[in-house]
Formats: structure tokens, C-alpha cells, sequence
């Protein structure tokens, strides 16, 4: 007499995905108004920075296409000497708050040191005070220090400013991070030059990328402090709000554009190198 065997068959359970809930439209509508806003006096920039206006003075007749402006942005008396002033200052401004603010951050987010709460604080009110104020402030501070205004007196300030921005991107950064890996190395041998140089520098470069961008941002386009304090110094700013009461020329246009493309150059370099795993 033979036995059957029955294997049991095995129930594989089914997951059901939940139904998807119906979103109203005005999430994307909010998206779609927040980019138009955005974009609109950017592309309207571009595009009008090429228009063929017979009067050298912006319109927003479109004229035709031509290249005339870009091929004669020095045609304006003071623009282009106004625009390299406001680059350099914010280059240096940028270099030098990455300097002071690298290790300043290291030391806020990773030691314990008397005095390092009211530097923190100090440091968000820097963001936080009104640029009227910080304006204010510093020129009564240099007038009554007797230091003459203009290029320095502008520099000095977009430092200040600008080294709070740097502090809190590469807090940021660091946060969370630890010492761990640096201890690593220690362990391992390494000195602290080399400690640095080969685990928290390579960790600190994307926040010192990001933090250098934001500050040459926020240098550049500065009006109201550096209003208060340039004296005979005439940034680009500046230049652009003065030539406003006649009439602007269209470099004014090619400029803002040439920084526009920059800007963006700069962005897609950093995504590119972090996508390579180099930063």
C-alpha cells in the first residue's frame, strides 16, 4: 500500500500599496507662481541685455538682437571701474572671511571655550540686524575713529558681515561630524598637519565652496551698507542706483548677466565635482 505525500503549499501573503490620496493643486500651483516670480526679472535681463535700443538708454521695446553692448562694456564712464571695484572687494571679502571663518567655526561647533556663547550670539545678530543698522553703526564708528571712508572702510565691513555667513555654512557642515576620524588618523600615525590636510579639509571643502559663493553673492550686490560707508568709492551697486535718475545704460544689463553666468557656472562645477566624489 502506498503513501502519498502531500506538500503543503506555501501562501505567499499579497501587498497591496495603499491608494494614492488625490493632492489639490495648490501645491503646484504655489511652485509654478514662486518660479515665475523668481525667473522672470532674471530672463528678462538676459534677453533685453541683447536688445537693439537706438537710445543707449534701457527700454523694453524690443528693438532686434545685437551683440553691441557686451562688445563695448566699457563705453560708460564709471561702469566699468565700479564693477572690477565691487569684484574685488568681494573676492577679498570672500578670501578673507574663508580664512577667519573656517577656524572660527571649527572651534564654535567642536570646543568648549569661556566666551564661545556670546560669540555664537554674536554671530546670528550680525545676520539678523538690519542692514540700515549695521550701516549706521559703522560709519558713526568710523567717523568717530577719525578712519577716512572708501575702499578700505568698504571692505572691512563686507568682512563682517560676510564672516557670519561663512561661520554658520561651515557650522553646518561640521555639525554631527565629530572628531572621530581625525582621532583615526591620529591613531593611525598621522601628525596633526597631515590630520588635517588629508581627513578635515577634504570634509570642510563643499562648505567652504558654498560659503565662498554666498559670500562673493553678498558682497556683490551690497547697496544699503556700502552706501554708508564707501565715501568716493563707487561700486557697482552704487553706479546702478546713481545712473538710474537719467536712465540706465544697457551694460548695466551685460553686466548683471556676465554675473548671473557665473553664478551658474560656479553651481554646475560644484555639482559636477561632488558628483565625481572629488569634493
Amino acid at each position: 500500500m502506498s503513501t502519498a505525500t502531500a506538500t503543503p503549499a506555501v501562501v505567499t501573503p499579497t501587498t497591496q500599496r495603499p491608494p494614492r490620496k488625490r493632492k489639490g493643486p495648490w501645491l503646484p500651483i504655489f511652485f509654478w507662481v514662486f518660479l515665475v516670480i523668481t525667473l522672470l526679472p532674471i530672463i528678462t535681463m538676459v534677453v533685453y541685455s541683447f536688445n537693439d535700443t537706438p537710445t543707449s538708454r534701457i527700454t523694453f521695446n524690443w528693438h532686434g538682437f545685437t551683440l553691441y553692448w557686451y562688445q563695448n562694456l566699457t563705453q560708460v564712464q564709471g561702469l566699468g571701474e565700479a564693477f572690477l571695484l565691487s569684484v574685488g572687494i568681494a573676492v577679498l571679502s570672500a578670501v578673507i572671511s574663508i580664512v577667519i571663518g573656517v577656524p572660527l567655526a571649527m572651534a564654535l561647533e567642536r570646543y568648549r571655550f569661556f566666551g564661545k556663547s556670546a560669540i555664537s550670539t554674536t554671530v546670528f545678530a550680525d545676520i539678523a540686524a538690519p542692514s540700515i543698522v549695521v550701516g549706521a553703526a559703522s560709519l558713526s564708528f568710523f567717523l568717530s575713529s577719525g578712519v577716512p571712508l572708501g575702499f578700505w572702510t568698504v571692505l572691512l565691513v563686507h568682512v563682517t558681515f560676510c564672516l557670519a555667513y561663512v561661520v554658520v555654512v561651515v557650522r553646518a557642515r561640521l555639525s554631527g561630524s565629530g572628531t572621530v576620524l581625525e582621532q583615526a588618523a591620529a591613531d593611525l600615525g598621522a601628525s596633526p598637519v597631515v590630520a588635517f590636510t588629508k581627513v578635515t579639509l577634504p570634509l570642510l571643502v563643499p562648505g567652504m565652496i558654498a560659503a565662498g559663493a554666498l559670500a562673493l553673492a553678498m558682497s556683490i550686490d551690497d547697496y544699503v551698507i556700502t552706501s554708508f560707508v564707501a565715501g568716493p568709492a563707487v561700486t557697482f551697486p552704487l553706479f546702478v542706483y546713481g545712473a538710474a535718475k537719467v536712465g540706465l545704460p544697457p551694460q548695466v544689463l551685460c553686466f548683471g548677466t556676465i554675473i548671473f553666468a557665473v553664478g551658474l557656472l560656479v553651481m554646475f562645477l560644484n555639482s559636477w565635482l561632488t558628483r565625481r566624489g572629488r569634493v
